[in-house]
């Protein structure tokens, strides 16, 4: 045999080598997200929500908050969630919020900064981030000033919630922590912290834990964090999940000619279902004040325009509000309104008519306009 032949047969004996081992790790990462898969469950996909839509989100499973020898288990892909897989619980619920604050501890919160008749904020749902919309209760406490003989860690302060949330049948419903990859999933951690009441900051270093807890007819959901800060601190968001209750009165049909006569359009504040195109019931009065409008003026022919605010994926808001256009018309048409009288369109976050970054603000740009057309 020749050198050459020699090294070639060396050549050939490293490659094989070298696409065994290649074989092998590929396997190995194969095996790997098939046992991640294992824990994740199925359900209906959910999108993180915009304008003043809550999300309607899911669990990922009951994992077990992190160990001394690990860290909570982080997926490789966002994981769906379905509320439903959370049974309701057959516990006795105390007063909302729940909890009281944990030995020797004390809230930093007061007053209006400690409770919110209605807000917004970001749960990790699965493997991803989602926003709830309802009434909250914030909790911050300075793990640092707990007693010297009752000292918390941020691990002992985790605990204490989960027991006690499973003590009131809740479940752990979060998957993942805040990796940049779900931080990113969800618009980057500036729109994120948009709507970060009183919790640790949106960074990969602070520890996040959601749970759920569902009655037959309520969902409240919990968020308990603690670290990424000196000293250290604790966090707890409690939210009961529920539409806002409108401080803003409906224009009867006679106002509503009256303004078009003058603006060539009107706005309208029009409740719906949660992130979705569904009238709620208590928007009937106000879709029949339309129907009595277009029927006093059979000549009336109008745009139907639907408008959200600036919050969350523009995209999603321009579909959302297109849809909801389209619900209203076709309420308007079912009441037996000619559809050649009536067009839709929706423009989502484009053409605000307040200031997007206050409550009310964006209160009055999540609209329905009635524009005149003729």
């Amino acid at each position: 045999m020749t050198i050459r032949t020699v090294g070639l047969v060396v050549i050939l004996a490293l490659v094989a080598l070298t696409a065994c081992s290649k074989k092998d790790q590929a396997t190995e990462r194969r095996e790997a997200d098939a046992a991640v898969a294992e824990q994740m469950p199925s359900g209906p996909a959910t999108l993180p929500t915009s304008d003043s839509e809550s999300g309607d989100s899911g669990s990922a499973g009951n994992t077990s908050l992190p160990t001394s020898d690990g860290a909570p288990p982080m997926a490789t892909m966002a994981a769906d969630f379905d509320v439903s897989s959370v049974a309701p619980t057959s516990a006795s619920l105390p007063p909302f919020p729940f909890f009281k604050d944990p030995e020797g501890l004390e809230n930093d919160l007061k007053g209006t900064d400690a409770v919110k008749s209605f807000d917004r904020h970001y749960f990790i749902a699965g493997g991803k981030l989602v926003t709830q919309e309802g009434r909250e209760a914030l909790f911050q406490y300075n793990l640092g000033n707990s007693p010297a003989d009752h000292h918390y860690s941020e691990l002992e302060f985790l605990r204490n919630y989960e027991n006690a949330i499973a003590a009131l049948g809740g479940r752990k419903i979060s998957s993942v922590q805040l990796t940049p990859e779900v931080i990113a999933a969800a618009g980057g951690r500036e729109q994120i912290e948009k709507y970060w009441a009183a919790a640790a900051p949106a960074v990969p270093e602070a520890e996040h834990h959601t749970f759920l807890i569902r009655t037959a007819d309520k969902e409240y959901w919990v968020h308990v964090s603690a670290g990424a800060i000196i000293p250290s601190m604790g966090f707890v968001v409690v939210l009961e999940k529920q539409g806002m209750k409108s401080s803003i009165g409906f224009l009867d049909a006679a106002a509503m000619k009256k303004e078009l006569e003058a603006k060539g359009r009107v706005a309208l504040y029009i409740n719906f279902d949660t992130d979705k195109a569904t009238l709620r019931p208590d928007a009937q009065p106000l879709i029949a004040e339309v129907n009595k409008l277009l029927t006093s003026d059979e000549s009336l022919k109008l745009s139907i325009e639907g408008h959200t605010d600036n919050s969350g994926g523009a995209e999603h808001n321009r579909a959302l509000a297109t849809s909801r256009a389209r619900s209203v018309l076709g309420a308007l048409v079912g009441l037996g309104v000619d559809p050649s009288r009536l067009a839709s369109k929706g423009f989502g976050p484009d053409k605000p008519i307040a200031d997007n970054s206050t409550d009310e603000g964006r209160a009055k740009n999540r609209r329905v306009e009635l524009v005149k057309t003729n």
